[in-house]
């Protein structure tokens, strides 16, 4: 899995209102979460939905502790349903966050069209790639730091290594290298 840390884009600034419109303060942070997916999510089959499920489940269990980190700090936090687009934690607004757009836009990787939906296109996972979104009125540097914490809370409830983070954004830390994990 790799996580980065992004100021917000140009999208999410000029739309808050209509993504969040109970917000009253900017968002600083955008935290962009990536998950590997053991299968090429270009086709729709009954393996590739079960498999977004599980990864959606991940993304939700970690981003819902780092949200709750974040907001007992009194920042805002949002984690973003990656199957819907809308807010978990507050009043949905009329617009709807794609994922896959932001990661196109934080992090520069080109997308395919299929069946009417964009696919990412990881350079190292191809299109077996899973993304999803969490913003936030906390500087990058706490959100950083919050979710390290919790990456390392959760490899001790994954044997799998489903939690194993990189740092995916050239300009972030990677904290592999850091020696944080």
């Amino acid at each position: 899995m790799q996580y980065s840390i992004h100021a917000p884009n140009q999208f999410i600034d000029a739309y808050l209102d209509r993504l969040l419109p109970d917000w009253s303060r900017p968002v600083l942070s955008v935290l962009v979460v990536l998950q590997p997916c053991p299968c090429d999510l270009i086709e729709r089959t009954p393996a590739t939905e079960e498999q977004k499920q599980q990864l959606r489940q991940n993304f939700l269990q970690f981003g819902s502790k780092v949200a709750a980190q974040l907001q007992h700090q009194g920042h805002l936090a949002e984690v973003f349903d990656p199957r819907t687009g809308f807010p978990l934690l507050s009043q949905p607004g009329q617009l709807r966050l794609d994922d896959v757009a932001i990661v196109r836009s934080c992090l520069g990787y080109p997308t395919v069209e299929r069946y009417g939906c964009q696919v990412i296109l990881h350079p190292v996972w191809g299109s077996s790639v899973y993304p999803s979104t969490l913003l936030s009125s906390a500087e990058p540097a706490l959100v950083e730091t919050l979710s390290t914490i919790i990456k390392q809370e959760m490899q001790f409830l994954s044997p799998e290594g489903l939690w194993e983070f990189a740092s995916a954004d050239r300009n972030a830390t990677n904290l592999s290298q850091a020696g944080v994990g």
